[in-house]
């Protein structure tokens, strides 16, 4: 593809990514960062954990994203007796009393699979976790004797974070599969709220989704114009040791100069990002600077993904477990906050 064809590509591709947030923004208030950063994980054919609470819009967020890019909606609920088969198939006595085996939520869509919703996937056991990992990777199941090919899905998965009892938390090994963690919140206007309680159109889950314009993107093309967004930003020798300094200080803030008020900094990482987890962070910083017109690296794009990318992966000292979330939160902003980048003053 010569220069002027692969420009108009990107350009005619941003357009519709930025169609797709604003059919998006008109059914889902006040979560317009949430949208940016999903658009960044469906450009960059990342998996997404979602944090938030229950009926903050998470169900009508991805069916809504997935009419807008096309493809096949599919979600499962995480029980402590769902099996990993279950994901895959289901069994059954039919109305003649008979043994029936259907296709379950990974296969009934097949090669047109673009969105799956794991709700509440740390009620599932760590068995059904494995499976649904692998299948993250490998992008295929088998099944009935056949391979079936999932080439197009994103997983989007949440997690019960307010009850314990029979949950089975996610491990950082498997936390480092999903390329962002992205928070669901309530909006925090007010006005967004009153909409959200008294306009009778958001009381609809269904018919609201059925606003947004379908199939804006073409699912079934995400993955190769992902490599175009992927060859076409540039990045710079100093955004490069930017970037590796910043991996570091996850690694040992306190040797940056990071500092948490009332906690020892030195003490509170156990691991860093991994390998794996600073490529995601440049693959979406990519597609940040294409969905905002640039072909080359800014500092702003890694800062635009950072905390969404990398608190997730950062193991810390059990002693500061129960804090988790408001610490990780505050380590990722000193650390963008006190790094400073290579040849600026």
């Amino acid at each position: 593809m010569n220069t002027v064809s692969n420009d108009i590509e990107l350009a005619d591709w941003r357009t519709k990514a930025l169609k797709l947030e604003s059919e998006i923004e008109k059914v889902i208030v006040g979560q317009n960062r949430a949208i940016r950063l999903m658009t960044t994980a469906i450009f960059a054919r990342g998996h997404v954990l979602l944090e938030g609470g229950v009926g903050v819009g998470k169900t009508t967020l991805l069916q809504s994203i997935a009419r807008g890019i096309g493809g096949t909606y599919e979600r499962i609920e995480g029980t402590v007796d769902l099996m990993p088969n279950d994901i895959i198939y289901h069994t059954y006595l039919n109305s003649e009393g008979r043994p029936q085996i259907d296709e379950g939520p990974l296969l009934r869509g097949g090669e047109n699979l673009s969105v799956f919703f794991f709700n509440e996937i740390n009620r599932a056991r760590p068995q059904v976790h494995a499976l649904m990992l692998r299948v993250m990777a490998e992008k295929h199941v088998q099944a009935f004797k056949k391979d079936y090919r999932l080439p197009h899905m994103v997983v989007f998965a949440d997690r019960n974070q307010v009850e314990k009892n029979e949950t089975f938390e996610i491990p950082s090994a498997a936390r480092d599969r999903f390329m962002m963690e992205i928070p669901i919140n309530i909006p925090a206007s007010r006005e967004h709220r009153k909409s959200l309680i008294f306009e009778t159109r958001f009381q609809h889950a269904e018919a609201l989704t059925q606003q947004v314009e379908d199939h804006i993107l073409e699912f079934d093309q995400l993955n190769q114009f992902s490599d175009t967004i992927q060859r076409h930003v540039r990045s710079s020798p100093v955004l490069e040791e930017y970037a590796l300094d910043l991996w570091e200080a996850t690694q040992e803030p306190a040797r940056f100069g990071v500092k948490l008020e009332g906690v020892e900094v030195n003490r509170l990482v156990q691991a860093g990002a991994s390998p794996r987890g600073m490529g995601m962070l440049m693959k979406a910083a990519r597609v940040n600077a294409w969905l905002n017109g640039r072909d080359s690296l800014l500092p702003e794009d890694l800062h635009a993904v950072f905390h969404e990318i990398i608190a997730h992966r950062l193991v810390f000292n059990p002693m500061y477990d129960a804090k988790r979330t408001a610490l990780a939160r505050e380590l990722t902003a000193q650390i963008i906050n006190t790094v400073a980048v290579p040849g600026r003053h």
